[in-house]
């Protein structure tokens, strides 16, 4: 068991580094806003420009969004939460928590060429009111490596700690808005690239990634691939009464997101108790 004194410094390391490595962003440059036009459909959902993705983004063009949670079958034991990006700004927290939402997940790259502005508010704030926190990264395959965007990642805000209120943070694989669905990779070449984000982020951290995706993108993409579901934890976005039917032979999901309304909600698959042990790994 690690001392009072190494968890509180820990604590304290993993908010300073959360703070600088989510300072206000600059503009994205030029040259990246240039190759990530985002199509109509994208527009359409408020992605306006480069960084603008979010998780779930194209969901409810195909499904219906409810601002009722599903209900929950007993004896199953859950935990609610929320996921935010730059288009929630600055987040009331203490309403949420008042809500009954107990974790969070908050973006904090894109590719390599962005950080949420409001990474250090969304982070910290929802750590400081009680929730179990962690950050996402919204992959863009065509841009650069695994390794690249997962080290972009980790030095953005994307780390981990074992404090007992950090998530592993995971990896958003998904709709391209910016072009071609699959951004122009084949299956194979895509978990390729899925592996090299995934061993990079464990290598520097010592956790597996959650998997944030849906069944028609892993399908299409991936060849509906198996290669991830004994190692990396699955957070399915399904706007429906149930998950249905997961991608990639996973036996279960970690996470469900189940509606976009009136922010994204989420649904952990398990009670506190396995959240936190998600949390210390």
């Amino acid at each position: 068991m690690k001392s009072a004194l190494f968890t509180g410094a820990a604590v304290t390391l993993g908010l300073i580094l959360a703070t600088v490595g989510s300072a206000q962003a600059s503009p994205v440059p030029e040259s990246s806003t240039a190759s990530h036009q985002p199509t109509a459909q994208a527009r359409q959902h408020g992605i306006d420009r480069a960084g603008d993705a979010y998780m779930g983004w194209a969901q409810n063009t195909t499904t219906t969004t409810s601002t009722t949670a599903p209900a929950v079958m007993a004896p199953t034991a859950s935990v609610e939460g929320i996921d935010v990006s730059s288009h929630q700004g600055n987040v009331n927290w203490a309403s949420y928590w008042s809500a009954g939402k107990r974790f969070a997940y908050v973006k904090a790259t894109e590719g390599n060429y962005y950080t949420n502005p409001y990474f250090a508010q969304q982070y910290n704030g929802s750590y400081n009111v009680g929730m179990i926190r962690g950050a996402y990264h919204f992959a863009t395959p065509n841009d650069s490596s695994g390794a690249n965007q997962a080290n972009y990642f980790l030095a953005h805000g994307g780390g981990w700690s074992r404090d007992g209120k950090t998530l592993p943070g995971a990896l958003d694989i998904e709709y391209n808005p910016y072009g071609a669905t699959c951004y122009g990779l084949s299956a194979s070449a895509m978990v390729s690239w899925i592996r090299d984000f995934a061993n990079t982020y464990k290598a520097a951290t010592g956790r597996d990634v959650p998997i944030y995706t849906n069944l028609d993108w892993w399908s299409r993409c991936t060849g509906n691939s198996t290669a991830f579901n004994s190692t990396n934890p699955l957070w399915v976005a399904k706007y429906a009464s149930s998950p249905g039917t997961l991608p990639g032979g996973w036996p279960f999901h970690t996470i469900w997101q189940y509606s976009s309304s009136p922010i994204d909600q989420d649904r952990f698959n398990g009670d506190m108790s396995r959240l936190q042990a998600l949390a210390n790994g």
